[in-house]
């Protein structure tokens, strides 16, 4: 939808409207003269001159060249476009507005809608800072004039620059420990954000221009990233003190020797994922201070739950005779709860089928008692220790706890769980479902690889995490979609529409 054409529209009708006044005011004053010469009524040619002079007017009606038809834009006589574009306003202009802001990386990509919110708002602001116009997230004919333009920039910032958007920059860089200060974290892109940005940009073989356009944007919240910070193979006093800590929390199945190694990779992206961090595995500032934290959360295992962690604890559960070995899958099903509770049953703990951390501490330890001769290997349970969930988890839990956030807002970079974006929605209800998730932006969505891929749009069913260009939701049946959505400005349940359809990329099955 070509949108400048309708601003040009209004112009060209008032020129239109002025130039036929003139026109028809000068036939009638020809006319008149020729009436007071003559004293008579206007012959057949006066009036046959008259409608020549009108005739080359006319070409510009609409449906001649210089104005096409606009598709899917109602008559400007049944809803005009207003003549500023503001917080509130319903119109269809907005959708094509919207997927301008999209293209050019100042709102997250999404199915456009007409109607202009917060997040549209704050998009407009933004763009508004980058071009040098009046930062008041309305879109009067220069803001249109220049978002529309071939020549608008893309999202970028530099030194000098200052917004909410800085901060979630800055707390990023702190996290991976390219800002050494968390008093560096102040919203104003000054010196040591810029060193701080070139820095990532030298560790990760980018251009290093200190600048965050859409390559260092989108690298960020990568898997991929390479962290300025404590990180697998190093060994020190550091990683020794954070793993007695996550021992001391039910995280570290293994002795605290000092070594950053897979045991210590694991533990650390179990706390982060249970304390609400960036799910990366390396002893970021963020992390070291929640893991020292009275409010740190201790592990804790349940039915439902898959990843790294639970293989381990069957893995223990198996040295111990609890656990058949080929039920050692990394998923939490009803047979690593059955072989939990011999586990703490013979061994002096409450027996709930739920590894805590005194039960994580117990089975890591020293003088534990074995299954010996008992029949408690597991095989008297019922289910599937690596299918779906019953009960509230799977696909049945997947998608009630993503409906019981519908309505939250949406901010760019946000994991919950009072807001979301849309990457952060998927990370947030995959971990409150058990599912160990790092936090991965739609562009890494593409690549996970870890679940069975989906190739054909038309093979998704519930449950499924959609993955289009720059975006990600969760397929809910039923044709719908629930998502965290840029474009409603908040966690939204909708069709799973041929925008969907158009822009699909693939697909991720979690559950079967």
């Amino acid at each position: 939808m070509n949108i400048k054409i309708i601003w040009r529209k209004r112009v060209i009708r008032s020129f239109f409207l002025a130039a036929t006044a003139t026109t028809f005011l000068s036939a009638c004053t020809s006319t008149e003269t020729s009436t007071n010469k003559s004293s008579a009524t206007p012959s057949t040619a006066t009036v046959s001159e008259a409608k020549k002079e009108y005739q080359p007017i006319a070409r510009l009606l609409p449906g001649e060249v210089l104005l096409p038809k606009l598709n899917g834009v109602p008559d400007l006589k049944e809803n005009p476009i207003p003549e500023y574009l503001r917080n509130g306003v319903e119109h269809p202009v907005v959708a094509s507005l919207q997927e301008r802001l999209m293209k050019l990386g100042f709102m997250d990509n999404d199915e456009p809608t007409q109607f202009f919110g917060n997040v549209t708002e704050a998009a407009i602001k933004v763009y508004q800072r980058q071009n040098g116009l009046a930062q008041d997230g309305i879109v009067g004919p220069e803001t249109f004039t220049s978002i529309m333009s071939p020549a608008a920039k893309y999202y970028a910032v530099a030194k000098g620059v200052c917004g909410d958007d800085i901060t979630r920059i800055q707390t990023r860089l702190y996290e991976l420990g390219y800002l050494a200060d968390a008093a560096q974290v102040n919203g104003t892109f000054g010196d040591e954000t810029e060193v701080a940005v070139r820095k990532l940009q030298e560790v990760n073989g980018l251009n290093i221009d200190g600048k965050v356009g859409r390559q260092t944007i989108n690298l960020l919240y990568s898997e991929e990233i390479k962290p300025n910070l404590v990180s697998y193979g190093e060994k020190s006093d550091v990683v020794l003190a954070s793993q007695k800590r996550l021992k001391e929390l039910g995280y570290l199945m293994t002795e605290a020797d000092g070594a950053y190694g897979n045991d210590t990779v694991t533990a650390v992206k179990q706390f982060q994922a249970r304390n609400d961090l960036v799910v990366d595995g390396y002893l970021g500032p963020s992390t070291r201070v929640a893991l020292n934290s009275r409010e740190a959360q201790p592990n804790g295992m349940t039915l439902g739950e898959q990843g790294d962690s639970v293989t381990n604890v069957q893995k223990l559960l198996n040295k111990y005779g609890y656990l058949a070995s080929s039920n050692v899958t990394g998923y939490y099903g009803e047979l690593t709860v059955n072989a939990v509770k011999a586990f703490q049953s013979n061994n002096g703990l409450s027996a709930d089928g739920s590894v805590g951390k005194d039960t994580l501490n117990k089975l890591s330890g020293s003088g534990v008692k074995s299954a010996g001769s008992k029949s408690n290997t597991g095989k008297g349970g019922s289910g599937n220790s690596s299918g779906p969930v019953k009960g509230g988890s799977g696909v049945n839990g997947l998608l009630s706890i993503a409906r019981s956030k519908l309505g939250k807002p949406y901010v760019w970079g946000s994991k919950g769980p009072g807001s979301f974006d849309c990457s952060g929605f998927i990370y947030w209800s995959l971990n409150q479902v058990g599912v160990r998730q790092s936090y991965l932006t739609s562009a890494g969505w593409r690549s996970v690889g870890k679940y069975t891929k989906i190739s054909s749009f038309g093979d998704l069913r519930a449950g499924d995490i959609v993955v289009v260009s720059g975006h990600v939701g969760i397929v809910a049946g039923g044709g719908n979609v629930i998502d965290a959505s840029s474009s409603h400005g908040r966690v939204v349940e909708r069709s799973l529409s041929n925008w969907w359809r158009n822009n699909f990329i693939c697909g991720w099955r979690i559950f079967g």
